[in-house]
Order: structure tokens, then sequence, then C-alpha cells
């Protein structure tokens, strides 16, 4: 990934944070048939691995599991809040003209060798460990245990597990650091006033400040 100093994020509980708040990843291989990529759920285990381990589960009959048998490698890339940053929100749009458009975004990058799994006890705790994660807040939450057991081994007989220790992550949060104070405010300003949709984004350009 092209990682200038001024937006790169090199803290490991800042990466995993983003992955844990944006967990569907995109898993991407490459293997003897060319590139394959997919959208899966992961969770991000912190204490397991010098730089944490990623768990998913995938359909059986999904076809990149041939490749994720057969590759040493693969990245997973996990996408946090963005936005089109206008020029039309820096003060040299009228001061000069000499403004471009730009994307603001943040993003995580982790590679690893794969490992699958088909052991029922492992995929039930994936299952119960990602229902979990994600019915946290829900005024009823939804578990597992809930459905009937004969419908949820048929379902763990349809899937696989995926295993990933983090070789390598990078982390990039482009959030307008090489702008100047006043273009800065502008983006923050602009984006704020696009609605609730832009607001995540419009905070993180307002916590990051070119020193971060």
């Amino acid at each position: 990934m092209y990682l200038p100093s001024h937006f790169r994020e090199d803290r490991i509980e800042v990466q995993h944070e983003l992955i844990r708040s944006h967990p569907l990843g995109t898993l991407v291989t490459a293997g003897p048939d060319g590139l394959a990529a997919n959208l899966l759920p992961f969770l991000v285990y912190p204490q397991e691995g010098e730089l944490g381990t990623l768990r998913a589960h995938f359909a059986r009959a999904n076809p990149q599991g041939a490749q994720l048998a057969q590759v040493k490698d693969c990245l997973v890339v996990f996408n946090g809040p963005q936005g089109y940053i206008t020029p039309s929100w820096y003060p040299g749009k009228q001061e000069t003209g000499k403004v471009v458009p730009t994307w603001n975004f943040v993003t995580v990058h982790a590679w690893g060798a794969p490992r699958l799994i088909e052991d029922p006890v492992w995929l039930r705790r994936q299952l119960e460990d990602l229902t979990d994660a994600q019915e946290e807040g829900h005024t009823q939450p939804w578990k597992v245990s809930d459905a009937p057991q004969g419908y949820i081994d048929a379902q763990v007989r349809g899937i696989v597990g995926l295993e990933i220790p983090i070789r390598r992550i990078e982390g990039k949060w482009k959030l307008s650091q090489n702008r100047s104070p006043a273009e800065r405010t502008g983006v923050i300003q602009g984006l704020s006033a696009q609605g609730p949709g832009d607001q995540a984004l419009a905070e993180l350009v307002a916590q990051r400040s070119p020193a971060d």
C-alpha cells in the first residue's frame, strides 16, 4: 500500500479497533487461476500471535477455498469511513484556484498465511464469537443456541473456518493531515454539512492533526 509518512497509523491497538468496528474485510488471494476476492466478516484476537490473529468462515462451495488451501499468503483489507473531498471547501479555491479534489479514507491491510479449519467445535465457537460481537447492544440479542441444534449442525457442515495469524499489518488514515489548518477546517465543516452519513469522517478529520 502506498503509505506517505503523514498518513501512517502504526499503533496496533488503533488498527485492531478499526477491524473491530468495521469487520467486513475483503479477502484477497493470488493462486494458479489468478486473483480472487470475497467479502467476509472477521474477528480479530489481539492476544493471539505477535500482531493478532484473524478468524472467519466461508461457504464450503466458495471456490476461493481451493486457492486458500494452496497459497502461502493472503491479504485482508478493512475499510473505515471514507468520502470525496471537494476543492470548494478549501479557501484556496477563491484565492488562487490551485486546488484539486481528493478522497479521505481509513484502511487497514493485514497479511498472513491462511489456515483452513473443519473442526466443528472450532466452527461453532467462531459462529458464537461472531454472533455475540454483532448482537451486542441489541435489546434482545440473538444467540446461536437459540436455533435448533440439528439446524446449526447442518449449517456448520456447510462452512469452512479460516484462521490468519497476522504476519504484517499496515494502517492508513488519510484525513487531510497534509492540508493547512484553514483547509482542514473547511473539510470538517463541509463534511458535517452533508449530513449524518459523513459525520464519522468529519470527526476523524477533526481528531487528527499533522502532528499525529
